[in-house]
């Protein structure tokens, strides 16, 4: 397998499985904040909410995020 050709045909395949699976994830992500967007568009149907409570689920949604980055860059709390 010293081959440079099939060397270079191997890495081509890994590289475009690599773009296939990042390209579904991508897709999946998409579709889960679409998802929370419809839910969240729902929700505001109803009465208004009163400011504070508009205040109090911000800072929830902020905390949430905040969360959600510690975990992506790998920092676990």
């Amino acid at each position: 397998m010293s081959d440079a050709g099939t060397m270079v045909a191997l890495l081509a395949a890994g590289v475009v499985g690599l773009a296939m699976v990042s390209l579904a994830a991508l897709k999946g992500w998409d579709g889960w904040l679409e998802l929370r967007r419809l839910e969240l568009n729902q929700k505001g149907r109803g009465e208004a909410p009163s400011p504070a409570a508009a205040r109090l689920e911000l800072a929830d949604l902020k905390d949430r995020v905040r969360r959600l980055e510690a975990i992506a860059n790998g920092v676990e709390e």
